[in-house]
């Protein structure tokens, strides 16, 4: 049985609050989480449950964990996004009667079940507000055997546009304002959905190409930070060639472990920083760049069969 969950937090004066809520079936206190739908992706899930349950319309943030229990003879996961509450009211309904939006110990001391608490203190070991990066390796093209033209301009396939389609409806739940793209057809059409839906332009970025990347990894590695402290979330959309090179090396220089970097076409690694202190620019000492701190890959944008 699949399921999928938030911990809903909100700004309140400077301080996180989170949001618990009370299920009148179970009496029981607990995050928001319901079982996903058919044809539905998690992250998908994880924006409907909250509002359904809470009524906040949210963002999604960093992953957190997957959870596992035993619901009478089945095996329950729970995938558990961070999300940012940014509108709505909360009304009782038929699932929930109750909210109560509390400081992190404090929802920590309501909460029902260890395994929300775990979830919980995974949100609260980082700060709630970081800066994303969706890192998109383009849909599937065409052959390469099968194209004459410049390689360049290599169209995606029927498969690619599936997967372009459905990456415009998947990466708008993480409220993306800037979209950038290597220089390739099959990048840019990836995720020319995206920036016709925000009305911005792309971005084009050379360095995140392979063929501009390899000659000078480290530019493109101090590219990718740039535009992950400028202001808003950002697409970014690239090569097979580039990804697993970048998420290392970023992965080392937060010390953060990743046992594999997969990158199919089509998947999205979302990539989560500290905020740089102060003014931040590529002069200043590695020490203060954005440090990454959470990577999570989305395999693909489609639904799980």
């Amino acid at each position: 049985m699949k399921a999928a969950g938030a911990v809903l937090w909100r700004d309140a004066d400077g301080d996180v609050e989170v949001a618990v809520v009370h299920r009148q079936r179970y009496d029981d206190w607990s995050l928001p989480k319901g079982k996903l739908d058919k044809g539905e992706t998690i992250p998908a899930c994880v924006a409907r449950e909250v509002e359904e349950e809470t009524g906040y319309s949210c963002v999604l943030g960093r992953f957190l964990q997957q959870t596992s229990y035993k619901v009478k003879n089945d095996t329950k996961t729970v995938d558990y996004y961070a999300a940012e509450a940014v509108s709505g009211d909360f009304a009782a309904n038929d699932e929930v009667d109750e909210l109560r939006w509390l400081p992190v110990a404090a929802a920590s001391s309501l909460l029902t079940y260890e395994h929300d608490r775990v979830v919980l203190a995974e949100f609260d070991r980082l700060p709630a507000d970081l800066l994303l990066v969706l890192l998109v390796r383009h849909a599937k093209a065409g052959k390469r055997s099968e194209w004459d033209g410049d390689d360049d301009l290599r169209p995606l396939s029927g498969a690619g546009w599936k997967q372009a389609s459905a990456l415009r409806t998947l990466l708008p739940l993480w409220a993306p304002t800037r979209v950038h793209t290597a220089p390739r057809v099959r990048c840019a059409d990836t995720v020319a959905g995206v920036a016709e839906d925000l009305a911005v332009g792309m971005v084009e970025e050379p360095h995140l190409s392979e063929e501009g990347y390899w000659p000078d990894p480290e530019a493109g590695l101090v590219r990718l930070l740039e535009v992950a402290a400028q202001e808003g979330r950002a697409v970014v959309s690239s090569q097979g060639g580039v990804i697993p090179s970048v998420v290392q090396a970023l992965a080392e220089l937060g010390g953060l472990r990743l046992s594999e970097i997969p990158c199919k076409k089509g998947s999205t690694w979302v990539l989560a920083f500290t905020r740089p202190f102060g003014t931040w620019s590529t002069s200043d000492s590695p020490s203060r760049w954005p440090t990454l701190v959470s990577a999570h890959y989305l395999a693909s944008p489609l639904p799980r069969p």
